[in-house]
This record gives structure tokens, sequence and C-alpha cells, in this order.
């Protein structure tokens, strides 16, 4: 079956193959067991507990069976976006999508073994009806000793539906820049810049703001800022931002400005703007740019680079600044 779905190019032929052989792995050995316990001819004394066993063995592979099944239909559903793309923005809202939603089957599932387990036995049926009738019951009993969990909770469902963030996106959190690596039903795992990781709660994300590079699009501004003198000749560095952006692997071709943004008693603000197709080449980006410009100011105009101007008073020569 492996051979006939790595040569079939139907999208769901192979995942199908994937699950009824997983399937069968598990089925055919629990029905060999529940058809072999009859020939070792125990005791009628033990019927109830080889009917409880048989159940429980039955009840595990059902269960098993569905969590194969939501992984299935996962991987149907990912394998038509490229969360590595340029533009992924709708990649990443399906993975943020399909990942809560997962995650959230999985809950339901292992609520529907356990309260289906508990059924079996007459000391704990009423519980486990009750776990199965009304899991938010459970939930208010517990509620008290884990609040801030269940808070959690349901922030997730809300992220899932109005998704402030998504897969790989690009947010500063606590002066942190950094990826959304992982979403789960309680936390989010934020890829810091520097590869270490950020673990917030899901709530937070909800309760408190934050920046999101990546909301509707990828592509970014990068700002550079550079001081320089008086006497700087303002068009010469224009044109010289433009030769290094048209250069810049970095640069993706749509803003390259510089502007005075500010004129102090000591130097002018100078301020570039280029735009790249993401944060990552947009950091690339901005450090390149500050590097050749004053690389350009110290070989081409020395005499403008800050300074502080001083005249002498006739008498004792104090300086004094102006």
């Amino acid at each position: 079956m492996k051979a006939w779905a790595a040569g079939s190019k139907a999208g769901l032929e192979d995942l199908l193959i994937e699950l009824v052989g997983k399937t069968l792995r598990v089925v055919i050995p629990v029905a060999a067991v529940i058809a072999a316990l009859p020939l070792f001819g125990l005791p009628h004394a033990y019927d109830a507990f080889v009917g409880k066993a048989s159940s429980l063995l039955i009840l595990g592979a059902v269960s098993w069976m569905l969590f194969q099944v939501v992984d299935v239909g996962e991987q149907f559903v990912l394998r038509r976006y490229d969360l590595m793309a340029a533009d992924n923005l709708r990649a990443r809202q399906i993975y943020t999508q399909v990942h809560v939603l997962k995650k959230t089957l999985y809950v339901a599932i292992s609520i529907f073994a356990v309260a289906s387990g508990l059924m079996l036995f007459e000391q704990v049926r009423s519980l486990g009806a009750s776990v199965l009738a009304s899991a938010g019951v459970v939930g208010i009993i517990i509620g008290f000793a884990a609040q801030r969990t269940i808070a959690n909770l349901f922030a997730g469902f809300q992220l899932a539906l109005t998704q402030p963030i998504r897969m790989d996106d690009v947010v500063i959190v606590e002066n942190e820049w950094g990826r959304i690596e992982e979403i789960t039903l309680t936390y989010v795992v934020v890829r810091i810049w520097d590869m270490r990781r950020l673990i917030v709660p899901l709530s937070y994300f909800i309760e408190q703001p934050f920046q999101n590079w990546t909301r509707q699009a990828a592509d970014i501004l990068g700002t550079v800022f550079i001081h320089t003198d008086y006497t700087i000749s303002v068009p010469a560095l224009r044109e010289e931002l433009k030769r290094i952006v048209a250069q810049s692997s970095h640069w993706d071709g749509k803003v390259c400005v510089l502007q005075v943004t500010n004129a102090t008693e000591r130097s002018l603000e100078l301020r570039a703007l280029a735009s790249s197709a993401d944060a990552s080449k947009a950091w690339d980006l901005r450090c390149e740019i500050r590097e050749k410009l004053v690389g350009f100011v110290q070989k081409n105009y020395p005499a403008s680079l800050p300074k502080v101007r001083a005249e002498f008073e006739h008498g004792n020569g104090t300086p004094r600044e102006s």
C-alpha cells in the first residue's frame, strides 16, 4: 500500500492509505484479543471482567482511530499551504485555525473516552454521565482552582476566531522581537531573534497591547536615522541611498526615501526609509544602509560629520559653545 500511495498523484489517497494502515495495525490485534478471550475457558465469574476489558479495548481503539482521523485531516488541509512562502498570509491564517481546532478535538476525544470508560463501571457511572453530558459542569467545579487555565482555554477559542496572531507572525512582545513558533490551548511560544523562547499565556494576546508586524501583510518599512553637520549635501546622500538599495538583495523595489526630519543647533537628523518583503530582510537592509551611508559620509564628506562648534571670547580664552 505504501508503494501504491507513493506513486499516486491524488492528494487524499496516500493519506487515506496511511490512515487505513495505522488503523489495521490497531484493530486487528484488538479484534484478535477479543476473539481469543473465550478460548481461554475462563470461569463464568470472570465474564463481567472479560466484558469490561473488551469494551475498554474497543473504546481505546476507537479513540486512537479518531486521533488519527484528526491528524490526517490536518495534513490534508495544510499540505495545500506553504508556510515558508514569502507571501504566506493565507497560509498562516489556515495554520492557526487548524492548529487550534486540532487541539480542541483532541480534548473533546479525550473527554469522550474517559467519560465512556467511566460509564462501564456502576460505581462511577454517574460521574461518567456527568462528564459526558456537560464538561462545563466539571469545569465549574475545578474552576476556582484553575481560573487562569480556563481563561486561557477560552482565549484560545477567541484567538482562533479573531486571529490577532497567527503561526509565523512577527511580533513585539515584552519588548522582544520574535516569531510565533507554536500556539497551544493555553500558551504561545515566541521564538526570539537570538533563538530564546518566550512562553506567553494565550490571554496576554487578548488583554494586552502588542505589536504584530505581519497582521495584514509581511512587507515592512525599515527606518535608519543618521546625524550629520549642516554642510552635508543632502541630494548627494539621497542619490547614494538609491544606489545602495538598488544593489541590495534585501530591498523589494517599492520605497526608497531620504528626508531631513529634524534640525538641532548642532546637527541635521536624516531619516532613510526603505521597504523589504519581510521583517528579517528589513533588519538586514537597515544595517546595510546605516553602514554604507556612514561610510559614504566618512569618505566623501568628512567635514560634514557631526561636530560641536565653539568660539573663543577675547580675554581669558575660555571657549563657549555656540
